[in-house]
């Protein structure tokens, strides 16, 4: 933690353009008590409104964000939002905290019930709230364009990850990718529901379930993510090897905790520098 408190964040290591920006926040530098403690960013697990206000303020302050991230209503789906087609009020539903007050920026009415969040445009923040799902990132390697991806065991067998590469209208040749910190193979124990989701579709996925003494499943979703990438074509994956059940001191977990906080993963696009 920097001093004075601010959040701490990882900033992921991939080759993106030097105008993306992006970032994956921890859980402490927050104001929120437990349950929810610290940085809590989700506005629909419970927590103070007030908390989860300034909670939200201090990553934008934090980060240096152009803006107030447009925070969706996530279903465990596939839905896509364009932030450079979305309507003008539910793009100010998340509006910065001196221009709409602590209510409209963590209020869920009205925000986007979707997944995903792609843009093109310099100052349009995509976040994802995670506390195990698997928040993936997405870069143009021309800088062009931007996305993030919800994707828990249900979006990832949906084709969470199909449905962003196709809005970000980029070659996935054209794409890298980074999958960011989720609840390892060890402690995601799932049933066959789960492990026919995937197989079903594709017998080879069988290599990411591991049996266990209790006769269900371990999932490996950073694999079955690889693999989905894989076979869109995005050759270029970074991050993975975190485990958000096992370090309770970094991250949230809703497997382990029940009741939690939530992280966000979020990316944009700053304007290119012109020539010197």
């Amino acid at each position: 933690m920097s001093a004075g408190g601010e959040p701490m964040v990882i900033t992921p290591e991939w080759p993106a353009p030097a105008r993306v920006r992006c970032a994956f926040t921890l859980r402490s530098g927050g104001v929120s008590v437990a349950p929810h403690d610290s940085l809590n960013v989700g506005a629909h697990v419970g927590d103070a409104a007030e908390a989860v206000g300034e909670n939200r303020r201090r990553v934008r302050d934090y980060l240096r964000l152009p803006a107030e991230p447009v925070w969706l209503q996530q279903v465990h789906g596939i839905d896509v939002v364009d932030l450079d087609v979305l309507e003008g009020d539910a793009r100010s539903q998340s509006g910065g905290l001196a221009a709409a007050g602590v209510e409209a920026v963590v209020s869920v009415e009205g925000a986007p019930r979707a997944d995903a969040a792609v843009t093109r445009i310099c100052g349009r923040v995509c976040v994802i709230q995670v506390a195990d799902c698997m928040p993936v990132l997405f870069a143009a390697r021309d800088g062009s364009a931007v996305g993030a991806a919800h994707a828990g065991w249900r979006g990832l067998a949906g084709g969470v990850l199909e449905q962003t590469v196709r809005a970000l209208g980029v070659a996935p040749a054209g794409l890298i990718a980074w999958l960011g910190p989720t609840i390892s193979q060890q402690h995601f124990e799932v049933g066959d529901d789960v492990r026919t989701a995937f197989v079903s579709g594709d017998p080879g996925a069988a290599a990411a379930f591991l049996t266990n003494t209790r006769g269900r499943w371990q999932c490996d979703l950073y694999a079955l993510a690889r693999r989905r990438l894989a076979a869109l074509g995005v050759g270029q994956v970074f991050g993975g090897g975190w485990c958000t059940y096992a370090d309770g001191a970094r991250f949230f977990s809703f497997r382990r905790d029940g009741q939690c906080g939530r992280m966000a993963a979020l990316i944009w696009l700053e304007q290119a520098e012109g020539p010197g």
